[in-house]
């Protein structure tokens, strides 16, 4: 029953033509909605990377500030009378 309201409804010619174009509207939509995404997911994905290399930055910046660190007291006391400190 349904299967033949069905096509009687998509044998004539204009209910063909207007078919085609809601299938063409709903493709688009349908890409539009999938660009959408993908361009949330990049954003996201730009941002952690932002993140990511601020905290390197910080943990470059603390590992050369430890190399730079004075090795015990003696060395410690004699940047503080140099004033290299």
């Amino acid at each position: 029953m349904i299967a033949a309201l069905l096509t009687g409804f998509a044998a004539s010619p204009c209910m063909r033509v207007a078919l085609r174009y809601c299938a063409v509207v709903l493709a688009v939509i349908l890409f539009l909605l999938a660009l959408r995404r993908s361009g949330e997911r990049t954003g996201r994905l730009a941002e952690r990377l932002e993140t990511r290399e601020k905290a390197n930055d910080v943990q470059r910046r603390m590992l050369e500030a430890a190399a730079r660190r004075p090795r015990d007291r003696n060395e410690l006391a004699e940047r503080l009378c140099d004033g290299r400190f």
